[in-house]
């Protein structure tokens, strides 16, 4: 079976834990014998691991001079020239317009580079919309051009893709919903990001939630049928700690360690709060923020404001090896979030002999017995968890000895396995 699977991230190049994830089942679905994927993301740097999958980046496709052919069209779009400034369409509205109605002998004009290529910046900014239109466009060419019995769209930013793909070809679309907007937004949901995500979920044979609780906000808030809609859950890369990661800390105190994006959803306000009443009892303590976002400053400043800045550093975004040398320095991880869908870095973190708090708004949560859960509201709670594992080493020991067993069996050969039943169900039942 052959998986044309659409994302936004592959490793080296990631942000968070979407990127990780797709990496993490792309490489357990690489050791099943009867699965072939094609990962195509917006921008390839040629940088990636491909010794497990065949990688297309969008931006080394040549799309000009192709004929797009749209299900239900009377014509195709003969003509494309893209480029990755101006784009005849600015919102998801108008995109869907052009490719969900009749083309009449119109031609489609948008710019290429000199190579018949169009350009992706492959970030998160301000013309994410318009990347995220151009790469459906691309999709298309890339779906008429291959082989393949399955589509596999990751979050909503590859949905246009994959629906893009799935018109040309004709081939069933699942969908893998690792957050909705509800998540991201606190409930201030985007109008536009919605109904993408709507779009997506009414276009996809089959959607895969990374936790029930996710899978309760796609049913309740998207209107889907609970039959469409299934949850497997993430997993974590094997992690083989080696000497030069195993780092002495050169101070004889202790790290509580928040590690992820510094948002809304993630709930950093929390732990600083938490942070403030732990240090009021005791002083042989630090706390690092790893991270970077759009709530990094006001962190800060709400640090400063406590008097707190000489027993809290901001790291930065870290990734990589940079990463388990943190969690070998520290001796508390916490996840305070919001709303998490299903939450990796606590995975890590146990991986790496470390003990963890995380929200009971987790959707790890739903799997993990050895791990303390408080809601993320609750700084009394989570202040109360961190003195007592940081102050009682019986206590710190049981969730080290435990939590490294439990993760050990949260495999993404597992996760693959589920995900390969999934696509047989969809394409017998076709």
């Amino acid at each position: 079976m052959r998986v044309l699977m659409f994302g936004w991230e592959f490793p080296p190049h990631i942000s968070g834990g979407l990127g990780t994830a797709s990496y993490g089942l792309t490489k357990g679905m690489a050791t099943l014998d009867d699965l072939e994927v094609i990962f195509v993301v917006p921008k390839a740097w040629g940088d990636e691991d491909q010794s497990m999958v065949r990688l297309i980046g969008a931006n080394k496709v040549p799309v000009a001079y192709k004929q797009i052919f749209y299900k239900g069209t009377r014509h195709p779009i003969e003509k494309i020239e893209i480029s990755s400034k101006i784009v005849p369409y600015t919102d998801p509205e108008d995109f869907w317009k052009l490719v969900r109605s009749e083309v009449s002998g119109h031609r489609l004009f948008v710019y290429t580079n000199n190579k018949g290529m169009v350009d992706f910046s492959g970030r998160y900014d301000r013309n994410l919309m318009e990347e995220i239109s151009k790469y459906s466009i691309v999709a298309s060419v890339i779906a008429e051009e291959n082989e393949f019995d399955i589509i596999h769209a990751h979050d909503w930013l590859a949905y246009p893709a994959g629906i893009a793909a799935k018109e040309v070809s004709g081939k069933p679309l699942v969908i893998h919903v690792h957050a909705t907007d509800f998540d991201r937004s606190g409930g201030n949901v985007n109008p536009d990001v919605y109904r993408i995500e709507k779009s997506g979920m009414d276009a996809a044979s089959k959607i895969i939630t990374v936790s029930n609780l996710t899978r309760d906000i796609v049913i309740n808030k998207y209107n889907i049928h609970p039959d469409k809609v299934e949850t497997v859950y993430n997993a974590v890369e094997p992690m083989e700690i080696s000497d030069d990661i195993i780092l002495k800390k050169g101070f004889d105190e202790k790290v509580v360690t928040f590690l992820g994006r510094i948002t809304l959803q993630k709930g950093p306000e929390y732990f600083i709060e938490a942070a403030y009443k732990v240090l009021k009892v005791m002083h042989n303590v630090r706390f690092v923020m790893a991270g970077s976002g759009d709530m990094m400053e006001r962190m800060m400043r709400r640090a400063a404001s406590l008097k707190i800045t000489d027993r809290f550093h901001f790291t930065g975004f870290l990734w990589g090896r940079d990463v388990f040398t943190l969690l070998s320095m520290s001796d508390v991880y916490i996840m305070p979030s919001v709303s998490e869908p299903f939450g990796i870095s606590p995975l890590e973190a146990m991986q790496s002999n470390v003990p963890v708090i995380i929200s009971k708004q987790s959707g790890v949560a739903e799997i993990l017995t050895h791990a303390v859960k408080t809601d993320f509201w609750d700084i009394d709670a989570m202040a109360d968890a961190i003195y007592g594992i940081l102050n009682y080493p019986a206590l710190a020991s049981m969730f080290i000895k435990n939590g490294k067993e439990e993760v050990i069996r949260l495999k993404w050969d597992n996760s693959a396995r589920h995900v390969r039943d999934i696509y047989e169900r969809v394409i017998w039942n076709k």
